[in-house]
């Protein structure tokens, strides 16, 4: 099946985690998903030299731009931070940090622009109880706290949430807190079950609901001037905005080609400090290779293609959104183990598809 692309060259993103440092331990890390006793793993500066060549090189091979997320653990922790920072400025590679908000400061964030960070991505993942559960006291206020630091330095501040059953229904109050603070950027993506729990806590319909509750927020928000971009990130949004009129399918559309949803497998890569190549972080068995050991431009036609293969998709593949929607296979996956089944909180009745049973 093709993909998609436009004639411009584009850019191809890599998540690039360079320690798993933290002075968080949040509930649902990914990092201690397997192992809450795991030794922190690291690269050294010789070895992200290495990364960043492997990665030029996949790009040069496949006429992309590069594009980094740096981040860990909390990537500013790492001693040689601001080194792999400098290389990326001398490359002239544009890229974004996701990390904490506990060592931003003004002349830190300066810095950051000077080395030519876009975007710092934030997490808050409930109102000041709930997050601060979930990460450690003090988080919340601290993150808003850094939002108008990271503006003030010309650095766009993204707010990310990972949505569950445990804060579903402070997302409206939390998208009010961010708008109020005037984060550049507002997400959400929900929670992917680890090996130990196989649940989300959300039910489709009150996955829906949460999704018509915020569109309702976001016209709202837009109508009034509001600075704040809503990123739908989540691709279920496209299935919402089929059902409410505001998607539909282009006439022009062919049968053979995919033009949205998921990225895993068409231009996205995960490296993590042990050198590890994810094909997503957030699939827990998506490993694919490794970036001291393998070439990545070899590895995108070897080892890939099983993330492409779209007709495997159990409920999507009956589905006539199929080319722009896919839902989350990394939540399927977490769910049931298995990339290619439905997505558990897609609501769509799809003739041709049965559920198992329960």
């Amino acid at each position: 099946m093709s993909v998609n692309k436009n004639t411009a060259k584009q850019y191809f993103a890599f998540q690039w985690h360079i320690t798993d440092d933290c002075d968080q331990r949040c509930k649902h890390c990914y990092i201690f998903s397997e192992n809450n006793c795991k030794a922190l793993d690291s690269m050294s500066l010789e070895q992200m030299e290495d990364v960043l060549a492997n990665c030029e090189d996949f790009c040069k091979v496949y006429n992309r731009l590069p594009y980094f997320y740096i981040t860990g653990g909390d990537p500013i922790l790492h001693p040689d931070f601001w080194k792999l920072l400098g290389m990326l400025k001398s490359s002239g590679i544009p890229f974004t940090i996701l990390g904490n908000p506990f060592h931003l400061n003004d002349e830190t964030c300066q810095r950051l622009k000077e080395y030519g960070c876009q975007k710092y991505q934030l997490s808050i993942d409930g109102m000041r109880e709930t997050h601060d559960w979930f990460r450690k006291p003090g988080s919340f206020d601290t993150t808003l706290e850094k939002i108008s630091c990271l503006k003030k330095a010309g650095i766009r501040a993204v707010i990310m949430t990972t949505v569950s059953g445990t804060n579903i229904k402070e997302i409206p109050d939390i998208i009010d807190t961010v708008v109020a603070y005037k984060a550049d950027v507002f997400a959400f993506a929900r929670y992917c079950p680890a090996s130990s729990d196989k649940d989300t806590g959300m039910t489709p319909m009150e996955y829906r609901e949460l999704l018509a509750v915020c569109d309702k927020k976001f016209k709202e928000y837009k109508t009034a001037g509001c600075e704040t971009y809503f990123n739908k990130k989540d691709h279920l949004w496209t299935l919402y905005e089929y059902e409410t009129g505001k998607f539909k399918i282009p006439e022009n559309a062919r049968e053979d080609m995919i033009y949205g949803g998921c990225n895993c497998g068409n231009c996205h890569m995960t490296i993590l400090p042990t050198g590890d190549v994810y094909a997503c972080r957030r699939v827990q068995n998506s490993k694919v290779a490794n970036v001291f050991e393998d070439r990545l431009a070899d590895v995108w036609v070897c080892e890939m293609e099983k993330y492409r293969e779209y007709d495997k998709f159990k409920k999507c593949s009956h589905c006539e959104l199929k080319a722009w929607c896919r839902g989350c296979p990394a939540v399927a996956s977490g769910a049931n183990g298995d990339f290619y089944d439905a997505d558990p909180q897609c609501w769509k009745e799809v003739p041709g598809y049965e559920s198992s049973p329960a």
